[in-house]
């Protein structure tokens, strides 16, 4: 199984802080929290309480429950007071409380945050505790939670730490026996959420592992990208109708409105709902002097597996459902892999960057990073430094070469930009025209990179 290993690090150095501290943790579901928390408490003196969905006093009598039986304890008043009051590491050594699910609680029964307060303020339990409020509705704790315990309760919140994704570099750690190319198809396809990679297998194909994991009706991932719109969406079919319709290169509001039907009033609720569900993004070309030449204000489906579902899945549902998984997979899914992985080896390339820059072996150290989307053309990588000189990237993932025409294309791009460049890398997946081979040679500023750099 893997976990974000960057906030289990997180949470031991958090851990060793003096005093009493209260934190929330967010991640989506699959994002291992669960994992994440029982290697978090190994070892350490604790009491983790998972919350229901249930009444006010249900809720009370099952922690209180739980808490007589594992404190081993007798209760009379069944408050919140009294638990914490309970709760014990036995030593001096500090104690973790772990309230899961912890939005079930909250909002029915504002006693709990107040109990919660008077914990961490040492009214209830004299010895050092980290108290760890966790959910698994991360657009509720990114958008509600603060009005839902008052604004005197969260400026106590010590901090809120996110389980992301993993990156491409953690996802080629967790899959050690797949060559980088095969990763990337990975990562393009189900993204770097933990709990997709930890069900993913590496001894077997891209086709082997959908066709289990997706494509057969007991597959794990077969059902994932409804139930995920489902944990904090309502009124599926419009949000499933934006989706296919940006899935399907419509990528801007006018453009949502005229094809969907639905109100530019409308569309515009639902899109802030996907972009703080972490579904979707806008798309903001890296700022230079050719403005008048970017695209302006387009949508992506940010989420890997969300747009993998709606640009091979949902366009074929009836498909999906009559056809066997092998058959859907080389009729629907494998013709077009490779055109819709390129945008995400764009991705890789940038981490690529990135990495270098953290250890010092790029020409010029990087400020800010992104992509020019153009009315004609796009500049996949520009990175820039604190005194704007540029470097420039080419990425090439599905054509046989990277060619001196694709370099062509790129200067007049760049001129569309109005934007030069002190270095350019240059990255391919399979191979180099010679002549782009011989330009490198000649001239320092082209870095070629090929698939095993990577």
């Amino acid at each position: 199984m893997v976990v974000k290993s960057s906030v289990l690090k997180e949470l031991e150095s958090l851990y060793t802080r003096p005093g009493n501290q209260l934190f929330v943790l967010s991640g989506r579901a699959d994002s291992e929290k669960e994992l994440l928390l029982k290697q978090f408490l190994e070892k350490k003196k604790h009491f983790y309480y998972r919350a229901r969905p249930a009444s006010a006093l249900e809720q009370r009598n099952r922690m209180g429950a739980e808490l007589a039986d594992k404190m081993k304890t007798a209760l009379t008043k069944y408050t919140y007071d009294e638990y914490f009051n309970r709760v014990r590491s036995g030593d001096p050594t500090k104690l973790v409380v772990v309230i899961d699910e912890f939005q079930h609680i909250v909002k029915k029964d504002g006693e709990f945050i107040a109990s919660v307060l008077k914990l961490k303020g040492k009214r209830l339990y004299p010895g050092p505790v980290m108290i760890l409020l966790c959910s698994s509705a991360v657009a509720w704790v990114d958008r509600e939670l603060g009005d839902c315990i008052g604004e005197t309760a969260a400026k106590k919140i010590d901090e809120i730490i996110r389980i992301g994704n993993l990156n491409f570099l953690e996802v080629v750690r967790a899959l050690p026996e797949y060559p980088v190319s095969e990763c990337i198809r990975v990562y393009g396809v189900i993204g770097g959420v933990p709990g997709y990679i930890s069900r993913w297998e590496s001894g077997k194909s891209l086709k082997e592992n959908l066709c289990r994991l997706v494509l057969r009706e007991d597959g794990y991932l077969h059902g994932a990208v409804e139930a995920l719109l489902k944990a904090e969406l309502r009124e599926l079919s419009v949000y499933e109708t934006i989706l296919a319709a940006i899935a399907g290169g419509v990528d801007k509001l006018n453009d949502l409105y005229l094809a969907t039907g639905f109100s530019r009033a409308k569309i515009s609720v639902y899109m802030k709902n996907l972009s703080a569900f972490g579904i979707i993004q806008k798309v903001v070309s890296f700022e230079t002097g050719g403005w008048e030449n970017a695209k302006k204000g387009i949508y992506r489906i940010c989420d890997h597996y969300v747009n993998f579902w709606f640009h091979f899945i949902y366009p074929h549902l009836s498909d999906f459902y009559m056809m066997e998984p092998e058959e859907f997979y080389d009729t629907r899914i494998a013709p077009g892999m490779d055109a819709y992985l390129g945008r995400y080896f764009i991705e890789v390339c940038m981490e690529y960057m990135q990495l270098l820059d953290m250890v010092g072996k790029l020409p010029l150290s990087i400020r800010k990073m992104g992509t020019w989307v153009g009315k004609k053309g796009n500049i996949d990588i520009i990175a820039q430094n604190g005194i704007r000189q540029n470097m420039v990237g080419l990425c090439n993932w599905d054509r046989p070469q990277l060619t001196m025409a694709m370099c062509e294309d790129l200067f007049s791009n760049m001129e569309k930009a109005r934007i030069k460049a002190e270095h350019y890398y240059l990255f391919s997946a399979k191979a180099f025209e010679p002549a782009v081979t011989e330009l490198a040679a000649r001239d320092k500023r082209f870095i070629l990179v090929d698939m095993n750099q990577l």
